[in-house]
C-alpha cells in the first residue's frame, strides 16, 4: 500500500475527541488532522513526537489532513486503522501470505454473521470459503506486541462469528496485523479486555485459526513484512 502523495512531517500537539489532533507543521502552522483510529493508541499520541500527515485536495472531506505514522523510539507506527484491510488484501493478492495462498478470489467487506462484514473473503472453488477478520496492532508492552488497547465488543463479536463459521463447515482466520517494527511476538492484552482474550481462547478451540504478521513502513508506504510469533495463554481460564 503506497501513500497516494508525499506525507508532511509535523508535531503532535493534542489527541482529543478519539478522532481529532493538533498537529504544528514543520513550517510552524497548526492543522486539525483526523484520526482513523477508534482505540486508547497507549504509546503513540504523547505530545512533542513527530507525526507524518497525509493531505487530501477532495472538496467533501472535512478535514484535509489525516494523521498516518508515529515516530516512536526512532521506529516508524502506523497509525491509521482503515490501512490494515488493504495491506492483507495485496498481500493475500501477492501470494504473501503462505497460510493463506492459493485463493483465486478475494472480496472485501462482505455481509455475514450478526449484521457483520468480513474483512476478507477468500473463494476457491474446490475449497472451504475462508473469512478472514483483520486487527490493527501498534501496542506494545516491553517487547511484545498486544491487541487490545481498549475494550472491543465488536472484536468479542467477530472472534464469536467466526466460530459459528468454522461450525458451518467453512475456514476463518483471525489476522493480526503489526504496524510497527520493533516487537518480537504477539500476545493478547488480557487485562485491558478478559471478555476478548476469553473469547478468543473459545474461537481457538473450535478451530478458528490464528495468525500475525508485521509490517515494513517507509514515508512513501506500509507493506506486509514477516510472520510474527504468537504467544497466547490459550490454557488459561
Amino acid at each position: 500500500m503506497l501513500f497516494a502523495a508525499l506525507l508532511t512531517r509535523g508535531t503532535l500537539v493534542r489527541r482529543y475527541k478519539r478522532f481529532l489532533c493538533d498537529v504544528t507543521l514543520d513550517t510552524g502552522e497548526l492543522v486539525t488532522a483526523h484520526v482513523a483510529n477508534s482505540g486508547a493508541m497507549t504509546g503513540v499520541c504523547d505530545p512533542g513526537i513527530e507525526v507524518w500527515l497525509s493531505h487530501s485536495d477532495k472538496p467533501s472531506r472535512k478535514l484535509a489532513w489525516s494523521w498516518e505514522l508515529a515516530r516512536i523510539d526512532g521506529g516508524l507506527v502506523g497509525i491509521n486503522t482503515s490501512h490494515p484491510n488493504a495491506i492483507v488484501a495485496d498481500a493475500v493478492t501477492a501470494g504473501a501470505i503462505t497460510e493463506l495462498a492459493g485463493y483465486p478470489s478475494v472480496r472485501r467487506e462482505v455481509p455475514y454473521g450478526r449484521n457483520s462484514r468480513i474483512d476478507l473473503l477468500l473463494e476457491h472453488p474446490e475449497r472451504p470459503i475462508c473469512y478472514v477478520e483483520v486487527k490493527n496492532v501498534h501496542l506494545k508492552r516491553g517487547d511484545l506486541a498486544c491487541f487490545p488497547d481498549a475494550v472491543t465488543a465488536r472484536g468479542t463479536k467477530h472472534l464469536v462469528e467466526l466460530s459459528d463459521m468454522v461450525a458451518a463447515g467453512h475456514r476463518a482466520v483471525m489476522l493480526y496485523l503489526v504496524q510497527r517494527q520493533d516487537c518480537s511476538a504477539f500476545t493478547t492484552a488480557d487485562d485491558i479486555d478478559p471478555a476478548y482474550a476469553a473469547a478468543l481462547r473459545c474461537a481457538v478451540a473450535a478451530g478458528v485459526e490464528t495468525l500475525c504478521y508485521t509490517c515494513r513502513l517507509t514515508l512513501d508506504g506500509i507493506t506486509l513484512d514477516r510472520p510474527m510469533p504468537l504467544r497466547l495463554n490459550i490454557g488459561a481460564e
